[in-house]
């Protein structure tokens, strides 16, 4: 991998976006949302607020964060146009069309991020529509991050995709990430449900998840550990299976990261789950999610590139002619 000037500022880009996201989580997790009112752009109406509450300082910090991300991406996008539209490779298509979709989805992230305040999706709100609204949120920061991380590998030299004929590989890709997508909006939901109705004791959670009178929110939280044992073998899989089909260093290193992570991201899950989901084990059992599908995705970028085909036919037994054909 070739780390050049764009390449490393793309990486640092994605890094810092994973930080504005974690800081996102600890606005929802300590109820800061409506720490700016139902005022978007500006907070409570003003543009600097005086004698802000903590909340509100906490709500303004994301704000400012976030609007530095927006800037951040686009000014990668008008690097990324100014070095490679003139180039005829696949590899410099690759890394504009990336920095073209990281710019669209920061865009409608700021979009999500203010319908929430100006429909009043935050703080104590506990309705279905605010659910939906927060699962669309994490699935476009997904999609952020991985545009984002696409964009920096492809620059940092990595070989552009070949999607059409993968077989079982590509579909096994497919339904990974449609899988870790699943999980992480059932995430989600869990940790609003988590947030909204937090309990006193272990016992007392599991008599909140049973009870036909709890919220759906509350309800939906035994969703998210059966998906993590489904989606948790299936990325194990996945790993095990791209390591072993496509021959290469850098495939191999990033099924055993994944793989890693995996593994993590249970033990994290499950303390979570003991010790009552406390706000700093919440934003790691996050960032591990984060880091998780960022692997998958570079995995897949990496095992279903030209390269990795080539590499694997370079890899593929020679027939030796038969005693008839001598």
């Amino acid at each position: 991998m070739k780390l050049n000037r764009f390449a490393a500022y793309a990486w640092g880009v994605a890094a810092y976006i994973l930080a504005v996201i974690a800081w996102g989580a600890y606005v929802r997790a300590s109820g800061s949302g409506a720490g700016c009112g139902a005022h978007w752009p500006l907070c409570n109406g003003e543009v600097i607020p005086r004698a802000p509450q903590i909340e509100t300082l906490v709500e303004l910090t994301h704000r400012v964060t976030s609007g530095l991300a927006g800037l951040l991406v686009l000014a990668l996008l008008v690097w990324a146009i100014a070095r490679y539209r003139r180039r005829a490779d696949e590899r410099a298509g690759a890394v504009l069309w990336a920095s073209v979709a990281s710019s669209f989805f920061i865009i409608t992230e700021a979009l999500i991020g203010a319908g929430l305040v100006l429909f009043e999706y935050v703080a104590d709100n506990a309705s279905t529509a605010r659910a939906v609204w927060m699962a669309v949120h994490l699935v476009n920061t997904f999609l952020l991050m991985a545009s984002l991380a696409l964009a920096a590998w492809w620059a940092s030299g990595g070989a552009p995709l070949r999607l059409r004929g993968q077989g079982r590989t590509g579909l096994l890709f497919a339904s990974a990430v449609a899988g870790a997508l699943l999980l992480a909006v059932s995430g989600a939901v869990a940790a609003l449900g988590d947030t909204l109705n937090p309990a006193a004791s272990l016992a007392e959670g599991l008599r909140q998840d049973f009870s036909p009178t709890a919220s759906a929110l509350v309800r939906l939280r035994l969703l998210h550990p059966t998906l993590a044992a489904a989606v948790g073998i299936l990325l194990l899989f996945t790993a095990s299976h791209a390591s072993a089909a496509r021959p290469g260093a850098w495939v191999k290193r990033l099924s055993l990261a994944l793989a890693a992570l995996v593994v993590a991201q249970v033990a994290v899950g499950l303390a979570n789950v003991a010790l009552l989901a406390p706000i700093w084990l919440q934003l790691v059992h996050l960032l591990l999610a984060d880091l998780m599908w960022l692997s998958l995705v570079l995995l897949a970028a990496s095992a279903l590139s030209v390269r990795a085909e080539s590499e694997q036919r370079s890899a593929a037994p020679v027939e030796l002619p038969s005693a008839v054909e001598l």
